[in-house]
């Protein structure tokens, strides 16, 4: 959102606005992956600047945890590590359930539950095309549609606070665990019905000023999504650790997949 000056009229960014929001959009959208180098001269040249303003950018998002030093110098993409996800989720989950808990104690707008619940349905709808076209999970372009819906649901319940302390870093957050180094499959049957029937959940709570309910079925959806995400994170280690130790079994299973098709 553009800032506005005394005049009221819409203020441009600056340079270094421009460019800490085009590399955190390109962490985002895993154009930047987990590792991989930030070039100070190259943004420059793309954005049209001196390095200073870039430099400035690549700082504050170091210290939002997004970017570390590398080894040779400059800047590269924060790879996350287990204790990293536990930590985020947990502060996740205290900010969240204590958000929901306050918006559960007055009244839901109409407006706004039409929009949670239209997310919450949209979900359903994925649910079913995956049915129909037989796939075991989604695909890329419905995964952005449900990130969408899942992302806009639990946004929306926080924005309800009021509070922006609190929506600024839930949102730093989600982006933390988003960019950690594990590129996620698609969701299947199971995993949508499940987070279908929590938001819903919540929602009715909410809806119902049921704040302690609505506070316990975030919670549990939060520590559901906590688990697979290590669960992730896990079996990934151990696939980089027998592709270190035994890399002759996955290039039989290359060949053997080469074989097949």
């Amino acid at each position: 959102m553009k800032r506005r000056s005394q005049s009221g009229k819409p203020k441009s960014l600056s340079v270094r606005d421009r460019a800490y929001q085009y590399i955190q959009r390109a962490i985002a959208d895993g154009v930047l992956e987990a590792g991989s180098g930030v070039s100070e001269l190259s943004l420059a040249k793309e954005l049209g600047s001196s390095r200073t303003p870039i430099r400035e950018a690549m700082n504050q998002l170091a210290a939002e945890g997004l970017l570390r030093p590398g080894a040779n110098g400059g800047m590269v993409v924060a790879q996350i590590q287990r204790d990293d996800i536990v930590e985020l989720y947990e502060l996740r989950e205290a900010l969240e359930v204590y958000s929901v808990g306050k918006v559960a104690k007055i009244p839901l707008r109409p407006a706004d539950k039409d929009r949670l619940q239209f997310m919450i349905d949209e979900i359903g709808r994925l649910r079913e095309e995956l049915a129909k076209s037989g796939a075991r999970e989604l695909d890329r372009e419905q995964m952005k549609r449900f990130l969408g819906c899942d992302l806009g649901f639990h946004a929306l319940l926080v924005s309800l606070t009021g509070n922006t302390r609190i929506q600024k870093m839930i949102n730093e957050t989600r982006l933390l665990i988003r960019i950690f180094a594990i590129q996620r499959s698609g969701h299947d049957a199971s995993q949508l019905e499940s987070i279908q029937k929590y938001h819903q959940r919540i929602l009715d709570c909410v809806d119902s000023q049921d704040a302690p309910g609505a506070m316990q079925a975030l919670a549990e959806h939060i520590q559901v999504s906590q688990r697979e995400r290590i669960n992730d994170f896990d079996h990934w280690n151990r696939e980089m650790a027998m592709r270190e130790n035994m890399p002759g079994i996955f290039d039989l299973q290359r060949m053997a997949l080469g074989d097949i098709s």
